[in-house]
């Protein structure tokens, strides 16, 4: 059994994926765009709906009462490294490096 953890911090990005980081610690990269073309995250596909998510109850979720399960952000998210290592342009793009101070 998989221990319930919550997200405690989210920075969206305008690709459509989200860097999460949960209670113990872990940052971990979520892809969302495979989920935009489904109810109800279809109502988030402008970019600036996207980026106002925000931490709720241990989740993301977004204005208009939209969040995705924080069991699913964790089991089909990367965790940081791994990210980093197998894509590294697309972290570069976008910003996990930095926002991790990677390359300074």
């Amino acid at each position: 059994m998989i221990m319930l953890l919550d997200v405690i911090h989210v920075t969206a990005k305008a690709d459509f994926s989200l860097l999460l980081e949960f209670e113990n610690g872990e940052r971990r990269y979520f892809e969302m765009a495979p989920y935009m073309d489904q109810k109800p995250w279809v109502r988030l596909k402008s970019s600036h709906a996207f980026l106002g998510a925000y931490v709720e109850n241990g989740t993301v979720t977004w204005p208009g009462n939209i969040d995705i399960d924080p069991e699913t952000l964790y089991e089909c998210s990367l965790p940081e490294q791994s990210f980093l290592t197998v894509c590294p342009d697309i972290a570069a793009s976008v910003g996990l490096c930095a926002m991790r101070g990677i390359g300074e």
